[in-house]
């Protein structure tokens, strides 16, 4: 045995990260990464906002609380978010701005005469939307930078090119053996795998939960005119499309779910030729180039919503996976939450009963 640690976690990406920068300072923790760097995956793909809506009701709550330490790093951008409809979408208009204005998110129900104010040469079918005024802008980058600092200061180890190979459960805890050839002990197993979630959890003879990866792709893109600084997140109320400003390129993405392996997800020719599409159906502002493309893999459990906390069949198995498209912006929220059910601590004001592995 080369080491024996308190908890092992799986996986260095901002679930990973954020939770080992919670607990460093009150157990001796080894984050182990597969891949050469952290949040190679899903986190250093993101399309990187920070939207109360986004993920549903039950995720609102993890999102609205994650707010004020996010603003406090200064990750957050002010940018708005504005959801459209066409002629005959009206009522699924209303009924999103009933829905989440109903939960305390700030709304707004805007007409034809006030979307067009805010994106330029807006095609005439689409005639009503919801402002969300909160809406911000995340730089992922330096929200998992920090995250990994904090961690570092608190003692926490990281281990990159380790991936897990085998996990054996033994009296008092785990014997884990790594890519690396390294063997590692601990009391506590931690899966913040991503993707991998479920194949993590096979390789310690827990019984997977049903975490799926789907692949996202996003395309940056030049249109002429620019895209101005000043235009919102722009969402299709049926959910075929989004797409915001990024220095005066346009980021855009089809809305795609389509189901993958965990994998170094790649983007398909053809998604990016609909999200392309799809943006030159709502405004009259040609796409000139595509300058860039990348996917990533979003992993959801049965219901979409993240699974934290401890398995049902084995106490020294943790769970702290599946957070779909919305792990980002939840990230500090969730980090108190299950670091308060890892510990036996005070886990926030978000209630973990939505979220857990028993529910499966």
């Amino acid at each position: 045995m080369d080491s024996r640690f308190d908890i092992v976690i799986v996986g260095a990406g901002m679930a990973g990260a954020s939770l080992a920068a919670r607990i460093g300072d009150q157990a001796r923790v080894l984050v182990i990464e597969a891949e050469e760097r952290p949040g190679y995956h899903a986190t250093g793909r993101s399309a990187a906002f920070w939207t109360e809506s986004y993920g549903g009701p039950q995720v609102k709550p993890l999102t609205t609380a994650s707010g004020p330490e996010l603003h406090r790093l200064g990750v957050l951008t002010p940018r708005g978010a504005l959801t459209i409809g066409k002629t005959g979408q009206e009522r699924e208009i209303a009924a999103f701005a009933e829905t989440y204005g109903g939960i305390g998110i700030e709304v707004a129900t805007l007409d034809r005469a006030e979307i067009a104010a805010r994106i330029p040469d807006l095609k005439p079918e689409w005639t009503c939307g919801v402002l969300e005024l909160s809406t911000c802008d995340i730089d992922v980058a330096a929200l998992h930078q920090h995250y990994l600092a904090a961690a570092r200061r608190a003692g926490v180890e990281l281990w990159c090119r380790a991936g897990l190979a085998a996990a054996q459960r033994v009296p008092g805890g785990w014997s884990l053996t790594l890519t690396d050839g390294r063997h590692v002990g601990c009391d506590m197993l931690v899966n913040a795998a991503g993707a991998w979630a479920d194949v993590m959890a096979g390789k310690a003879g827990v019984r997977p939960l049903g975490i799926a990866p789907y692949r996202r792709t996003i395309a940056q893109v030049a249109i002429e005119p620019a895209a101005p600084d000043s235009l919102p997140l722009v969402l299709d109320v049926a959910g075929r499309f989004y797409f915001k400003p990024e220095s005066g390129r346009l980021w855009l993405s089809p809305h795609d779910e389509t189901p993958s392996s965990p994998c170094d997800a790649a983007p398909e020719e053809i998604d990016v030729a609909l999200a392309i599409d799809r943006f030159e159906q709502v405004v009259e502002r040609p796409v000139l180039r595509v300058e860039h493309r990348w996917a990533g893999l979003r992993s959801f459990a049965p219901d979409r919503l993240p699974v934290y906390g401890f398995d049902p069949e084995d106490s020294a198995f943790f769970w702290f996976a599946g957070q779909g498209g919305f792990g980002i912006q939840t990230a500090p929220a969730a980090a108190v939450l299950g670091a308060g059910l890892l510990l036996g601590q005070d886990g926030g004001e978000v209630d973990p009963l939505p979220f857990e592995p028993g529910r499966f």
